[in-house]
């Protein structure tokens, strides 16, 4: 078992230096778009299907629970990001700030479980979701990464397109900080989801769903920029 190896190994991990941890970062999000018909095997016309019934419960009378939900969920198993609910909602309201927070808590709250199903559940659990998005190649590098700097890496998968959900699971799997996991989780999906959301609100819907569609290439960039930043100074 590839997994088991790894956490086996976990301890016997050299230090390297700062931009090996950024380009294993970088090599594991481009194998994750190199895999994206294996990744996504839900359908497109699913998947369409799916943000149209998203759509419709935004201007529903239980859109804040559905918001909540969906984003709890999201940070687990579920493909479709909360960003799509979020979005339509806040053409209707001006609690930009309030959604937002809303859309953080929930989805750190499912990232918290997420971890515990990683710790104790991931044979029964957390294996069938990591194989159903493909993602077991990338589970072998995420535990290096976690023992050369488990901080930046969960930060950098909860602000970027870098599937969240399988370093939920991962965390837990590798045994990482709980404290760690959930302040870099915190400040990840509170960035992400806090700038998706004031630009949804102050430039209104077009635009907010132009700012998510080049959100994913936006949070690369800065993610890279803050860890760059924080090696050099």
């Amino acid at each position: 078992n590839v997994l088991v190896k790894v956490k086996k190994n976990i301890k016997d991990i050299e230090d390297k230096n700062s931009f090996k941890e950024i380009e294993k970062v970088i090599e594991i999000e481009k194998e994750v778009n190199d895999h994206d018909e294996e990744v996504n095997q839900i359908s497109d016309s699913f998947k369409i299907k799916i943000r149209e019934w998203l759509l419709r419960h935004a201007e529903g009378p239980h859109f804040k629970a559905w918001l909540a939900f969906i984003s709890f969920i999201e940070a687990i198993f579920f493909p479709i990001p909360p960003d799509l609910l979020l979005i339509p909602i806040l053409m209707h309201s001006t609690r930009w700030v309030y959604y937002a927070f809303l859309t953080t808590a929930t989805s750190v709250f499912g990232g918290v479980v997420g971890y515990f199903i990683g710790m104790f559940l991931f044979d029964v659990v957390g294996e069938p979701i990591i194989r159903i998005y493909a993602l077991e190649a990338q589970m072998e590098k995420v535990g290096t990464v976690f023992a050369q700097n488990a901080f930046l890496a969960i930060f950098i998968s909860a602000f970027t397109p870098i599937p969240y959900k399988a370093f939920t699971l991962s965390a837990g799997f590798f045994n990482i900080s709980l404290p760690v996991f959930i302040v870099a989780s915190i400040i990840g999906r509170g960035l992400r989801f806090f700038i998706v959301a004031f630009f949804a609100q102050k430039f209104g819907r077009a635009l907010g769903v132009l700012i998510f569609k080049y959100f994913n290439i936006a949070s690369v960039l800065i993610a890279l920029g803050i860890i760059l930043f924080i090696i050099l100074f």
